[in-house]
């Protein structure tokens, strides 16, 4: 029979090192002073990091995290522990890195923003494989912003983003926006031939204004900003059919639901597979474009340099097929 004392020191022991979940939201949302982005990094719902950190909040018996106005602050007991559980966990992440790198084989893991990945990406990677067969790759197609500082991607492929410390970019496609619809939209009467014409059929919209991604790079440019750059802002843009995911939008126009805008390199293959046309030679070039972003450390491994000089062939390609 245990003894009363030994039943409470049990129960101090249990109790000595909280859950490494709530930890780990704690740390999250703290970081990001959002319960929202916390939950986006760690792929659950807002409602499951708050119930973490109020369970953490219990177990600890003191406040780490609380209101202020709309937003959230830490108490002076959340910064005391922040930096240390912090380090902690990229300790483990260099771990979880140092085991990986262990086995024979080697990953490479690679962020990609979605519409990039669904119509560029993924239909070349065989080409990859094949030339390097001992590497697996694993695509992990979000529109959350991963840490690569933390180890959670080799490499990024990203839309718009923003100069950030301690990350290398290389410039992968300029962004050339443009309209594309299916075929049979610019053929009989009714056909789309001018940007007047763009008034009658419907217009597919990617709708981003709610995700925290947008706001966190340099924003996509939509039907009304299109139009307005090309001299045609009187045209009505707020017709159409509005999607959260862009392959989905893609596919409604290629479907003949209506005519989507976007980056020409990224859908020429729908072009030259003749499932999308260009009906209309306007085109708006912006600033941004499609960035290869990784850590110095990262671009260390043979694999992530494999990976890296051949998208930079296969973009090439891309480019001299659209000049």
């Amino acid at each position: 029979m245990i003894s009363p004392l030994k039943l409470d020191y049990l129960f101090f022991m249990s109790d000595w090192l909280p859950s490494l979940n709530a930890l780990r939201a704690f740390e999250a949302t703290a970081r990001h002073l959002s319960f929202v982005r916390a939950a986006e990094e760690l792929r659950v719902t807002p409602s499951a990091v708050k119930q973490l950190v109020r369970k953490l909040e219990s177990a600890l018996i003191t406040p780490l995290i609380e209101r202020d106005g709309s937003g959230l602050r830490l108490t002076a007991a959340g910064h005391a522990g922040l930096k240390d559980i912090g380090e902690g966990f990229d300790q483990i992440a260099r771990g979880v890195a140092q085991i990986r790198t262990h086995d024979d084989r080697k990953r490479l893991i690679i962020s990609a923003e979605p519409s990039f990945a669904t119509a560029w990406l993924v239909p070349r990677l065989d080409r990859f494989r094949g030339a390097f067969p001992e590497v697996d790759v694993l695509i992990d197609s979000s529109l959350a912003l991963v840490d690569l500082h933390r180890g959670a991607a080799d490499v990024a492929i990203r839309f718009g983003s923003k100069p950030e410390d301690g990350l290398v970019a290389q410039r992968l496609f300029d962004e050339t926006l443009c309209a594309f619809c299916a075929p049979s939209l610019t053929q009989g009467e009714g056909a789309i031939r001018s940007l007047e014409d763009l008034d009658r059929v419907p217009l597919i919209h990617w709708d981003l204004a709610d995700l925290d991604w947008a706001q966190a790079t340099r924003a996509w440019m939509g039907w009304e900003p299109w139009l307005g750059r090309l001299g045609a802002g009187h045209i009505d843009s707020s017709r159409g059919i509005k999607f959260r995911d862009y392959s989905l939008a893609v596919q409604a126009a290629i479907a003949g639901q209506g005519v989507v805008l976007g980056s020409l390199p990224v859908m020429q293959d729908f072009v030259s597979s003749g499932l999308l046309v260009r009906p209309l030679l306007a085109k708006v070039e912006t600033d941004i474009g499609y960035d290869l972003t990784a850590t110095t450390a990262a671009i260390e491994k043979p694999e992530v340099r494999d990976f890296i000089s051949w998208v930079t062939g296969e973009t090439n390609q891309t480019k001299s097929a659209i000049q």
